[in-house]
């Protein structure tokens, strides 16, 4: 390294981006994900014993994917490279399996290849890594905020071990804004700020698990707000940190009585037939960072219990959605839940499918368990035939409009009725059809 490469080194350590200063160097100050570095966890144990394997880091942004490659790259006896999917080449990549090559086969060390968003490689370029990372000239780790069973070459999969980064918690987020505002060596703590514990409490939560907008946040906030005069500090109050990450506080508790007060109104917008207010109340849960799965099964429970077969197409669209949802995440998701919120609230309602099963479950329960009727019970097992199981059955495709009137329900059951069906939408066709087969 010659003088200006040691110059360009400082600058870069002083001016760059808070989180990037704030990286961790060893696995001990890692916040988070402790579910694949916890101390009895086979990666802790691995990157500790400087034997680890090709590893593929899965998930959202801001939730460690390169901290972890850094701190591999710092515990490490391994020679590291690192490279992104989006600007490197295949020049590139035969630059590394050359000096890799050398390094293994003249002074027997290995080389660690870390490539960011390696969902962004094509088919060819991942191919061309395989052989060697094969045949262990290249010890690979790929980060990818996409599913990298549908992104990544399955060879490489097969080759490498998935683990999967989950958002980070509130309180990992909060961690590491303390660390950011008061550390001197590293963080702002220089700047001689301070953070109230409510704009702490609503940057960790909007963060939704993105380590770096809430670091990102604090450091605008800490550089673009003036000094108090009274005790000369800087003040990270809820007005600066809602300018600093561009969001108005919205009074949602996730835990507390909002969240439930919030989630009830969605139901029962839908359930009411009112598609404004439900696609309110669904982006009142969005901006607040709520769990879009959540929001999608509440979707779906609605369309079953309260649309049901007044419109059975209505089950499908919400199961759909959050298949969708959860394949292609947000911003995009929102129009899709959306979607779904404005059919299911808009659908003719019928709650008699919901109905019938609660009665039927009240009626197994209050009773003793009667005998399936002999002509419905199976006679293909060995000796039910001969015990007379089965005989009488009337196969219902061998008669006009294929039905043909027998007794399904148990002995004492015969004329009880579960589903009651109602006159909405498509319901009424299914009540007409089971009028005009019992005459």
């Amino acid at each position: 390294m010659d003088l200006f490469d040691y110059m360009r080194a400082n600058t870069m350590e002083k001016e760059s981006p808070l989180a990037s200063r704030l990286r961790p160097v060893t696995l001990e100050e890692v916040v988070g994900q402790q579910h694949i570095i916890g101390k009895d966890k086979l990666l802790y144990r691995a990157i500790k014993a400087d034997k680890l394997g090709s590893v593929i880091f899965y998930g959202p942004p801001g939730t460690g994917k390169t901290t972890l490659a850094r701190v591999i790259a710092n515990t490490t006896s391994a020679n590291f490279s690192q490279i992104n999917a989006t600007a490197a080449g295949k020049k590139d990549m035969e630059e590394i399996v050359k000096e890799a090559k050398d390094a293994l086969g003249m002074y027997g060390k290995k080389t660690i290849l870390f490539v960011d968003e390696i969902h962004r490689f094509n088919k060819g370029q991942q191919d061309y890594l395989l052989p060697f990372v094969e045949d262990g000239t290249l010890i690979l780790i790929g980060a990818t905020t996409e599913n990298p069973y549908f992104e990544v070459n399955g060879a490489l999969i097969s080759r490498s071990r998935v683990f999967e980064l989950k958002s980070l918690e509130i309180d990992d987020i909060k961690e590491l804004i303390r660390r950011a505002v008061y550390d001197r060596e590293k963080g702002m703590g220089s700047y001689d700020a301070v953070i109230e514990e409510d704009a702490l409490e609503f940057l960790a939560d909007v963060s939704n698990g993105d380590a770096r907008a809430a670091l990102n946040a604090i450091e605008l906030g800490v550089m673009t707000t003036e000094r108090n005069v009274e005790d000369g500090k800087i003040h990270i109050d809820m007005d600066v940190a809602q300018e600093c990450i561009q969001k108005r506080a919205v009074r949602y508790d996730k835990n507390g009585d909002n969240h439930y007060d919030t989630i009830s109104a969605f139901i029962k917008s839908m359930r009411g037939s009112d598609p404004d207010a439900a696609v309110y109340y669904l982006a009142r849960m969005i901006y607040a960072g709520e769990d879009l799965t959540f929001i999608a099964r509440r979707i779906m429970i609605c369309a079953s219990e309260d649309v049901g077969n007044a419109d059975p197409q209505a089950l499908v669209v919400a199961v759909s959605a959050a298949q969708a949802a959860e394949r292609i995440g947000l911003p995009e998701a929102q129009i899709i839940l959306s979607q779904a919120v404005t059919y299911v609230a808009s659908a003719p309602k019928s709650n008699a499918a919901c109905v019938a099963i609660f009665e039927a479950l009240q009626a197994v329960k209050d009773h003793k368990t009667m005998p399936v009727p002999v002509h419905l019970q199976d006679s293909h097992y060995k000796g039910a035939a001969k015990l007379g199981h089965g005989q009488g059955y009337l196969y219902a495709h061998d008669y006009p409009n294929n039905y043909v009137k027998q007794q399904y329900l148990p002995d004492g059951m015969a004329e009880t009725e579960f589903y009651r069906p109602t006159e909405n939408g498509y319901e009424k066709k299914i009540k007409d059809h089971l009028s005009f087969l019992k005459k």
